[in-house]
């Protein structure tokens, strides 16, 4: 049975991701920001677990439990104790508003579907069909990025389109190497610990986290 409806639950969890993306684009809660990325991790960990079953390639399954334990467990949860450890509790400022933002980002959707085709033609895997959604969710991921001004949304943008990239590797080749795989999630993990001393030092030398801030330094 699950075998039948698997690239119909496979399209359903690619839809989620792409539901969560832009509740992510919209949300204006920093510490909902956190839980919609760890949602958004967990149904990557079960569409790469789903897919792995399907295909009968055995490496995906480490590919998912890597992705359950960085993306559900171990980011959100440094995220949280960075947000405690900072004292900040802020709605997140965008910008550009919140309307403005959802149309430009149905706008990268219409385009991420129009240069995904060409390859999904190409490739021969069960999830070529989410190679569009998988394009969509890291255009959209950039878009966060650029419309934040504070430091913490900015990362978890740049987290989430990680979230893409590894979705859209999944739909177009079943994945990377697992050594490519523990050296991105090692690179990702350092990168958090250098992101986290960051921010203490915006904090410490702005008393804030907007990054409008990084500006002055170039007076100085």
């Amino acid at each position: 049975m699950l075998q039948h409806y698997g690239p119909q639950l496979i399209n359903l969890l690619a839809s989620l991701m792409l539901l969560l993306a832009f509740a992510m684009l919209a949300q204006r809660r920093i510490m909902s920001l956190i839980n919609l990325f760890a949602a958004q991790g967990f149904t990557l960990f079960l569409s790469t677990a789903l897919v792995a079953w399907l295909t009968d390639q055995s490496h995906l399954y480490g590919s998912a439990l890597l992705t359950l334990v960085l993306k559900v467990i171990a980011l959100p949860w440094i995220l949280h104790r960075l947000i405690r450890r900072l004292n900040v509790k802020w709605d997140v400022e965008t910008l550009i508003n919140i309307p403005s933002t959802m149309l430009i980002g149905i706008v990268l959707v219409i385009l991420a579907f129009n240069l995904a085709l060409p390859i999904a033609l190409l490739a021969g895997t069960l999830t070529k069909g989410t190679l569009g959604i998988a394009l969509a969710c890291v255009l959209l991921s950039f878009l966060m990025m650029i419309t934040r001004s504070k430091a913490v949304p900015q990362v978890i943008g740049f987290l989430s389109m990680e979230n893409g990239l590894f979705f859209a590797a999944t739909a177009a080749a079943y994945g990377m190497p697992m050594v490519i795989e523990f050296g991105i999630a090692l690179d990702v993990l350092v990168g958090m610990v250098i992101l986290g001393i960051f921010f203490f030092r915006i904090r410490e030398r702005f008393d804030s986290l907007d990054t409008r801030h990084l500006e002055k330094l170039k007076e100085h």
